[in-house]
């Protein structure tokens, strides 16, 4: 049932999940805007942040996928609210986009959000397309991850279809590694549907693209470098990446061909790339702007601020993306897994002119995580550069910089009077 909307409508906007900055640029951009948040999944203060840009901010738990929608439905016809978004975690997305496009102020079908977020459902339309292709088997559990392993020329990627943050991925090259694999992944209460895929080598990117009626803008690409086996996770990214205009262009074409098949409307999309010997093919895509501070290296290198060109394309405004006129870099953290006794050289780092932003959330006496994830990296910097040789020359200075006494976490665990 589609809500009947005023002239005003259009100025109105609920969004689900906003990042503080994303309720002020739409603000800026002439919306008034409403906010959906659950409040497990952010501190009081930073709520506060999304609610003073905010018209309202509503409160309610993301995993009650019938409340959720029934908080969205309540909203949109309470205040004649035209259109409806969610660019942040996707896995609350698909009922929130379900319920808007039932009330008829989605800007996007509820079938682009699953084809595009869900990595299996993803893998099946390029299949049936013939782009991109992949050999990979889903698997709805963890024994039939072990079964379509048994049938796949080994080395395989094994990862959950609706995670994120390189959580679940691992590169399988034997039995022991498929039992260390469905271990870390029973612990960590990653649950399937799981998705078993031939290992793609050679250098991986991103595709920043934004969609602006049914056309998809390109914004930049980015080069990834990560740890590779067994987690995979990101080490440094460069943008705009360095690559001859014919691997750009192929690049660009395969991740427009995707949005295409899939459907996708309106709005920001993250697609990660591995060029291969045989092309580039496809790993999988997110209906949602990159995370790792990409939306900071476009606007360092380019001046682009695409967050704020969302709402500006929403409101109707064409969109114009300029090319980058230098280099921007973020390098991750990665330390010794223990107790942080002391660290040092933080404002060191912050007074270097080229350092656009530093990000280190721990304290002389946190528990610094072993590193398996996005999510249990030990802090980053931007830099901004000439180019990606010197991005990386002053990544590697801030590293340096950095100084830090960890107890390591088997020593940590030591009894009082043991040597150390």
């Amino acid at each position: 049932m589609t809500v009947p909307t005023s002239a005003g409508a259009a100025k109105r906007l609920l969004m689900v999940m906003p990042y503080s900055q994303f309720v002020r640029k739409a603000a800026e951009a002439g919306f008034e805007v409403w906010a959906i948040w659950d409040p497990s999944l952010r501190e009081r203060s930073y709520l506060d942040e999304v609610a003073e840009h905010a018209r309202e901010l509503l409160l309610t738990d993301f995993s009650d996928e019938a409340g959720l929608r029934a908080l969205v439905a309540e909203t949109v016809r309470a205040h004649d609210i035209g259109t409806v978004l969610h660019l942040g975690a996707e896995e609350s997305m698909p009922p929130v986009v379900a319920e808007s496009e039932a009330l008829g102020v989605s800007r996007n079908p509820a079938s682009a959000i699953t084809l595009l977020n869900d990595k299996a459902a993803m893998r099946g339309l390029l299949a049936e397309h013939g782009l991109s292709a992949v050999r990979s088997e889903p698997a709805a559990t963890a024994e039939g991850v072990a079964a379509a392993v048994a049938r796949m020329e080994l080395p395989v990627v094994v990862k959950p279809a609706r995670a994120s943050g390189s959580r679940g991925v691992a590169l399988i090259r034997d039995a022991a590694g498929l039992a260390e694999w469905t271990a870390r992944v029973a612990e960590a209460k990653l649950a399937g549907p799981y998705l078993v895929e031939e290992y793609l080598a050679g250098p991986e990117y991103s595709v920043e693209t934004l969609s602006v009626d049914g056309v998809h803008h390109v914004v930049g690409v980015t080069a990834k470098r990560t740890t590779g086996a067994p987690y995979f996770v990101e080490i440094s990214h460069v943008h705009p990446a360095p690559l001859a205009e014919e691997a750009r262009g192929a690049l660009h074409a395969v991740v427009i061909g995707l949005l295409d098949l899939a459907g996708y409307r309106f709005g920001p999309a993250h697609t990660e790339v591995i060029l291969t010997a045989a092309g580039p093919r496809i790993v999988e895509s997110q209906t949602r702007l990159g995370g790792d501070r990409i939306p900071l290296l476009i606007e360092t290198a380019a001046d682009f601020d695409i967050e704020a060109a969302i709402f500006r394309a929403l409101a109707g405004e064409p969109l114009r993306v300029p090319a980058p006129r230098h280099t921007a870099s973020v390098g991750f953290f990665f330390l010794t897994p223990g107790k942080l006794e002391s660290v040092a050289g933080l404002d060191a780092i912050r007074a270097l002119p080229y350092v656009q932003a530093l990000h280190f959330p721990f304290a002389a006496g946190d528990e610094l995580p072993a590193t398996t994830s996005s999510f249990t990296r030990h802090g980053y910097v931007v830099v901004d550069a000439e180019s990606p040789a010197d991005a990386a020359d002053r990544i590697a200075r801030v590293r340096g910089l950095l100084r830090v006494d960890v107890r390591e976490a088997a020593l940590a665990a030591a009894p009082k009077g043991t040597d150390r």
